[in-house]
């Protein structure tokens, strides 16, 4: 599956720039990036944070629901 859609859909819907959303997570800018282009996925914990910061549930950002 691909959710680099969804990541960055829901990052934007927020108004938030890469560089908010890893200053965050307490991560580099280049890992939101890769993970909304579908390079790499992030982890679990990550995944949770990112649920939080966009007021989302994990099944929604992950497109499961």
């Amino acid at each position: 599956m691909e959710f680099g859609h969804n990541f960055k859909y829901y990052r934007t819907v927020c108004n938030l720039t890469q560089r908010q959303v890893a200053k965050l997570l307490g991560i580099a800018q280049t890992n939101i990036s890769n993970w909304e282009n579908n390079h790499t996925r992030p982890e679990y914990e990550h995944l949770v944070k990112l649920s939080t910061i966009y007021g989302v549930s994990i099944d929604k950002l992950l497109g499961i629901q």
